[in-house]
């Protein structure tokens, strides 16, 4: 099994990003992902959806879009398409013709920074999803970098301190989310989680003090999609496009926040009754299943089920966990990092079924 890096949701010039695509481009290769999608504001634009060299280092880049109702006061429900080809912007207004109208493309749709609190001392409004009733979205962006960053900002002082400290931010998904995402799941629902830069590479000035609050290659070193794939990529874009889209729609992918260390080697399987599974999948209870996790280094781990916890480790690199209750599993991470206890990685679930 082939494990891609992505960065997921970026803007560029065409909508409120401050970089170009080949600025993108540039800060993916030296940071050595292997792929970025972007998704600018109300615009898809074409023309980038390929493979990109710098000597034997290649990323691929996929172009999707950021959709919402430019008329609505005040703002919410922005939603991720990736993959879909095409412009659906005039469906903004109902977000459910809009997941409708991306689903029937063959697309991806997932709810953009579903709780994005207010920060007054930057003059920005709260952008969260509110349109619950919605039906037959792919998934949900469980941590988005930029929506963190916007929680902290509760005065100027502050302000000015985390943009110029910028690795104190990360803590984890807001637990609202979480709470959300284990809600849909135990509703029966299959939500996809993934994590979400947000970069624009803004340009701050307060005064003297002039600043790009988090540059494109900062953000490609932090919240990452890990993607699992079958075998290698062949190298050719619009196959390997396909490929990556797929597993993304399965679930087969786990969030790393790479800063403090990598987390590339992390798995969760598991085995049961004639049948295995990774996350995404989903087996049969039958005669019971085998979890298996395997950390990237010894560090504390939680597995969850429904929501509830249903085991904690500490201080391991390997776990098991045997079981014959039919739920919703995903594992949850922590590391330390500068003082600070972080959520490390957020693994999609594996679904056990009677």
């Amino acid at each position: 099994m082939k494990e891609l890096i992505a960065n997921i949701h970026m803007h560029t010039i065409y909508s409120d990003g401050h970089g170009t695509h080949q600025e993108i481009i540039q800060a993916a290769l030296e940071t050595g992902l292997d792929v970025v999608i972007v998704s600018d504001h109300n615009v898809l634009v074409k023309g980038f959806d390929n493979y990109y060299h710098d000597g034997e280092r290649k990323v691929l880049m996929i172009v999707g879009e950021e959709i919402h109702d430019q008329a609505r006061v005040p703002q919410k429900n922005h939603l991720l398409s990736i993959g879909a080809d095409q412009e659906f912007a005039t469906e903004a207004k109902n977000p459910q013709n809009l997941v409708n109208r991306i689903n029937r493309s063959g697309g991806l749709s997932f709810l953009a920074h579903p709780y994005d609190p207010e920060a007054p001392a930057i003059n920005e409004d709260d952008l969260s999803w509110v349109s619950w009733d919605v039906e037959g979205f792919t998934g949900i962006e469980l941590w988005n970098q930029l929506s963190e960053l916007k929680s902290l900002l509760t005065n100027k002082i502050r302000a000015i301190h985390y943009v110029f400290n910028p690795s104190l931010i990360a803590r984890g998904p807001f637990p609202e989310v979480l709470r959300k995402w284990d809600e849909l799941q135990k509703s029966g629902k299959r939500v996809v989680a993934i994590g979400g830069s947000d970069a624009h590479a803004i340009r701050a000035s307060m005064g003297p003090l002039k600043r790009v609050v988090f540059p494109y290659h900062f953000h490609f070193k932090c919240i990452n999609t890990h993607i699992l794939v079958d075998s290698p990529l062949s190298g050719e874009a619009d196959y390997d496009r396909r490929i990556v889209l797929r597993a993304i729609k399965r679930g087969n992918v786990f969030i790393g926040y790479d800063l403090p260390a990598p987390t590339t080697g992390f798995r969760f399987t598991a085995q049961g009754y004639e049948q295995s599974g990774i996350m995404g999948d989903q087996i049969s209870i039958r005669d019971g299943v085998t979890l298996q996790i395997r950390l990237p280094r010894v560090t504390e781990c939680r597995l969850l089920r429904d929501g509830e916890i249903a085991e904690v480790w500490k201080n391991r690199e390997n776990c098991t966990f045997i079981t014959n209750e039919p739920g919703v599993y995903r594992v949850e991470v922590f590391i330390q990092y500068q003082g600070l206890r972080r959520g490390w990685i957020y693994s999609n679930p594996i679904y056990i079924r009677e």
